[in-house]
C-alpha cells in the first residue's frame, strides 16, 4: 500500500480561490457608495453658511437619511475590503497585514461616527427652521460643530487611517506581483500624496481636492483588474529533497 504525496504546504499559503475577485468587487463597491455618498450630501445639504446647510437639511430629510445609509454602507465595505487584503496579502509579511487590518478598520470606525454626526442634524436642523431660523443661536453653534467639526474634521481623520494603511496594503501588492508594478506605484504615489494633503490640513493649510483626485482612477483601476482578472499566479516549484519519501 503506497500513501500519495500532498503538497500541503504550497496549498496552504495559497490566496482563498475566490478572495482576489472578492477584493476587487469590494474596492469597487468602497469606491462608488463614497462617490454616491458625496453626491448625495451635496444635493441634501447644500453650501454657504451653516444656517443655509440646516435650511436644506430641514427641507430633504429622507434624501438626508439616504446619504447616511450609503455612509453605513461605505463603511461596512471598508470593514470587508480589509479582511478580504488581509486573507490575499498576509503571506507577504503577515505582521505589516495585521497592522494595516487594524488601521482600516479604524477607517471604518470614524466613518461610521461621522454619520452619527450627520444624523443628529436632522432634528437639529428641523428645530431650528421651527424657531424662525434664528441669527447667532446655539443652533448655528451646534450645528457648526456636527457639520464643519464631526464630519469635516472626522473626514481629514478617516483620510488619515485609509493613507496610512493604503501605503502598506500597496507595498504588499508591489511586493506579491500579484498585479502589474505599474499598478501598485500608482497607488502608492496617490495614496503618499492623499497623506501629505492630511497632513496639511491637520496642521491648518486648506488643500485643493485635486491633490487626493488620482485616488478615483487607481481603487477603479485595481478594482476592476481584481474583479475581472484576478491575481497573477504564482507558480512554485516544488524542491524534491523537501518531499516526504512515499511509504509502501
Amino acid at each position: 500500500m503506497k500513501g500519495i504525496v500532498m503538497d500541503t504546504e504550497i496549498r496552504a499559503e495559497s490566496p482563498v480561490k475566490y478572495a482576489p475577485r472578492l477584493l476587487g468587487a469590494a474596492f469597487l463597491f468602497v469606491i462608488l457608495t463614497s462617490l454616491a455618498g458625496g453626491l448625495l450630501l451635496k444635493s441634501a445639504a447644500g453650501s454657504g453658511s451653516i444656517a443655509d446647510v440646516l435650511v436644506n437639511v430641514s427641507q430633504n430629510p429622507t434624501l438626508f437619511r439616504i446619504d447616511i445609509l450609503d455612509g453605513l454602507l461605505n463603511s461596512t465595505g471598508i470593514v470587508a475590503l480589509a479582511g478580504l487584503l488581509y486573507v490575499v496579502l498576509r503571506q507577504q509579511n503577515k505582521p505589516l497585514a495585521r497592522i494595516a487590518l487594524g488601521l482600516w478598520l479604524a477607517e471604518a470606525i470614524f466613518y461610521a461616527i461621522i454619520q452619527m454626526g450627520l444624523l443628529a442634524l436632522i432634528p437639529l436642523s428641523a428645530e431650528f427652521v421651527a424657531a424662525g431660523a434664528p441669527a447667532g443661536s446655539f443652533y448655528l453653534t451646534l450645528g457648526d460643530f456636527l457639520y464643519n467639526g464631526v464630519y469635516a474634521q472626522g473626514m481629514t481623520i478617516h483620510m488619515w487611517f485609509y493613507c496610512m494603511g493604503g501605503l502598506i496594503w500597496y507595498y504588499l501588492f508591489y511586493r506579491s506581483n500579484y498585479i502589474p508594478r505599474a499598478i501598485s506605484l500608482f497607488g502608492l504615489l496617490a495614496v503618499i500624496l492623499g497623506l501629505g494633503s492630511v497632513v496639511f490640513q491637520l496642521l491648518g493649510y486648506e488643500v485643493p481636492i485635486l491633490v487626493s483626485l488620482p485616488l478615483l482612477p487607481f481603487e477603479l483601476a485595481i478594482g476592476a483588474w481584481l474583479l475581472f482578472l484576478g491575481i497573477r499566479e504564482q507558480a512554485t516549484a516544488v524542491n524534491p529533497s523537501r518531499q516526504p519519501a512515499v511509504q509502501g
